[in-house]
């Protein structure tokens, strides 16, 4: 459930202790090496790490008010979560990922980019630490870019709406409006219309 607070600190306040404990350890492992070009703050109601508009100010391609993400950090109903965007958007580093945990010997449970558990023990930290280690803003932009431009559905940003739709407002109206035919105008009402006023 996305959460309303405003800063992670915030955010990790408002959970049970055990999960408090859990993502904080992860919280910690995650920022160790965090590259100073990657900012952690709130992002869609979880703890998040992204490429602020002032490195890259294109921004997220689908809102680009949002900045790039990278990953983000959260207490689900059932489970907490690690979402890997940087894995999803880098097949090889996820290749690596996966080959590494499971030489830890835990079990993975995760999909095409969300990493799911219960507890920390259910997490090598030194790995989280190592992934992180590993990701450099330049590199996720210069991946996201090349995505991008190779995407069929890729295209210019979007115009702002509210150019587009009152004219195209006004255009429907008028399509629509009935035309009256022409009556000839009654001199009396006329002036009778112009002699109450």
């Amino acid at each position: 459930m996305p959460s309303t607070a405003a800063t992670p600190a915030a955010y990790l306040a408002a959970l049970e202790p055990d999960r408090r404990a859990a993502l904080t350890a992860i919280r910690k492992a995650i920022t160790t090496h965090l590259d100073r070009d990657i900012a952690e703050g709130m992002q869609y109601g979880m703890i998040g790490y992204f490429i602020p508009h002032s490195v890259f100010p294109d921004g997220y391609h689908c809102d680009p008010r949002q900045p790039l993400p990278v990953a983000g950090l959260a207490s689900q109903k059932s489970h907490m979560a690690l979402y890997l965007t940087c894995c999803y958007m880098n097949p090889e580093l996820d290749a690596w990922f996966r080959t590494a945990w499971a030489e830890t010997g835990k079990k993975l449970d995760m999909g095409k980019g969300c990493l799911r558990f219960k507890k920390v023990d259910d997490v090598p930290l030194d790995l989280i630490t190592a992934l992180f280690r590993r990701i450099r803003a330049k590199d996720l932009i210069a991946r996201y870019q090349a995505a991008r431009a190779a995407s069929p559905n890729a295209s210019p940003k979007p115009k702002p709406k509210a150019t587009t739709k009152p004219a195209k407002a006004a255009a429907s109206r008028a399509a629509v409006k009935p035309v009256r035919p022409a009556t000839k105008a009654t001199p009396r009402r006329t002036a009778k219309r112009g002699a109450s006023r």
